[in-house]
């Protein structure tokens, strides 16, 4: 048996967060699970507002799904690399412009083949007549490819062949890598709703992790600290890791990716409401992956995107164009769905030689890289997905479902964000969020609420990231 002092060892106060101690003085105390942008949004602001955080992230760095590698001597985002939405109404632009951050906006007029921000379109045959009305006709939910044979078995004429069918699938590849997810599982009721922030998409040039950083400094972070159990109480929290370590505190932000919570490898007693438990079950979360291909010299095309026709959207690739947004001699090769769960199975070197394939049916006398990078979101127990996405049939409150609190446990992350998944601004203005519901009601319920104080203080003025472009 454990000695008394081994086992009191396994429990650890935040630093001492006990309901009765809590009464003579200590601050309120939150447990911070997972140290992404939701979570160190949400820890940074309760830090902010005089909480006593600690931050249980169980890889070996902070980041999550933002990953910046420096082996190539110059910074690749492995994971997220946009600021979708360079405008001021992004929450994250402030914070990116006052670091001096240059942003590159991609998806310009010399983008290939495909309009990268998903703009409304409507498509009309030679007479005059609209084509696409199915979302019109068709009062259930359907996937975005089964819309799109629909159109083809209404108006056969219109039905392509050749180099327009091979183009049409890439563009449905392009879309597929938008999602992270196949057409045949995404959503075409939900795609319509798609929100996107004004002002472009900004390739951050110098990759996230200043940023992350910048959120991560003076916090209490816990690496290595894998949570397997997280049990509620009305007076706290108790949270235990991996190595049966246990803290506990006033309340806890779950900010874990989907992927993570779908599998249910973190254990919550009482078991969650049974609409949460179906929120998690029934969002999509997909998977986009990158390889990385770094080379001697420049031999390609001054476009931003190289793309590869094919007969069927599995078939087709597409390369983003380091080079003009950073002056590297980089493409980056981006599967999605289930090519992109094929490939993850490979090893990094066959990953990348089938990427080299790829680009050498656009340019057969490219020359081979000089480096590699490869990325497998959806097999990393960290993360087991890249970002969410709306599935067929299933109802867009979802999100809003998956954000609302149990008790004193409160949710963040991009799979929380009702008008802005997927994406880093997302997942940070729902830590913001989760943060300033949780401060509300521990406060509340010690009596101590100051609802003239908002949880990241006085405004500062907003300055945008700036933009720069390579010719």
């Amino acid at each position: 048996m454990e000695s008394r002092e081994q086992s009191n060892r396994q429990l650890t106060k935040v630093p001492c967060y006990s309901n009765v101690e809590r009464r003579h003085g200590a601050s309120p105390s939150v447990i911070v699970i997972g140290g992404g942008f939701a979570g160190m949004a949400a820890a940074r602001a309760l830090h902010d507002a005089s909480f006593q955080v600690v931050v249980l992230e169980s890889r070996d760095r902070i980041g999550g799904r933002v990953h910046t590698d420096y082996s190539f001597g110059f910074p690749i985002d492995l994971g997220a690399s946009w600021l979708h939405g360079v405008c001021k109404e992004n929450p994250l632009a402030p914070l990116i412009g006052r670091l001096g951050l240059p942003l590159y906006r991609t998806s310009g007029d010399n983008s290939v083949l495909y309009d990268h921000d998903l703009e409304s379109y409507a498509l009309f045959d030679m007479d005059g007549n609209q084509t696409d009305k199915v979302r019109q006709n068709y009062s259930e939910d359907m996937s975005i490819l089964r819309a799109i044979s629909i159109v083809f078995e209404r108006k056969p004429e219109l039905r392509l062949e050749g180099i327009a069918h091979k183009v049409l699938q890439w563009y449905l590849c392009r879309m597929e890598g938008w999602f992270a997810a196949d057409a045949d599982t995404i959503s075409l009721k939900c795609w319509d709703q798609e929100e996107l922030l004004p002002g472009g998409h900004g390739l951050m040039v110098r990759g996230y992790l200043p940023v992350i950083n910048t959120l991560a400094k003076g916090l209490d972070i816990r690496l290595n600290h894998r949570v397997k159990k997280i049990v509620r109480r009305y007076n706290g929290v108790k949270v235990t890791v991996e190595d049966g370590r246990s803290f506990i505190a006033d309340a806890a932000i779950v900010t874990v990716p989907l992927g993570v919570l779908k599998s249910n490898t973190i254990k919550f007693e009482p078991r969650l409401p049974e609409w949460k438990e179906s929120a998690i079950a029934d969002l999509g979360v997909g998977i986009e992956n990158k390889i990385v291909l770094h080379f001697e010299n420049v031999f390609w095309p001054n476009v931003e995107f190289l793309g590869v026709v094919a007969e069927t959207s599995y078939g087709c690739s597409y390369f983003l164009n380091l080079h003009k947004a950073t002056g590297h001699s980089v493409l980056v090769y981006m599967p999605a769905g289930k090519l992109a769960l094929d490939i993850q199975k490979m090893s990094d070197e066959a990953a990348a030689s089938f990427a080299f394939k790829q680009l050498k049916k656009i340019l057969p006398d490219a020359s081979a890289p000089i480096q590699y990078l490869v990325s497998r979101w959806g097999m990393d127990e960290n993360s087991l997905g890249s970002y969410s996405y709306d599935a067929v049939g299933k109802p867009h409150d979802l999100y809003e479902r998956l954000r609302i609190p149990v008790d004193n446990l409160f949710f963040a992350g991009e799979a929380t964000s009702v008008d802005y998944p997927g994406s880093v601004h997302g997942a940070y203005s729902t830590g913001l969020m989760a943060a300033e519901d949780c401060r509300m009601r521990v406060l509340e319920r010690y009596g101590e609420l100051d609802l003239f104080q908002p949880v990241m203080g006085e405004e500062t003025p907003v300055s945008v990231p700036l933009l720069i472009s390579r010719m």
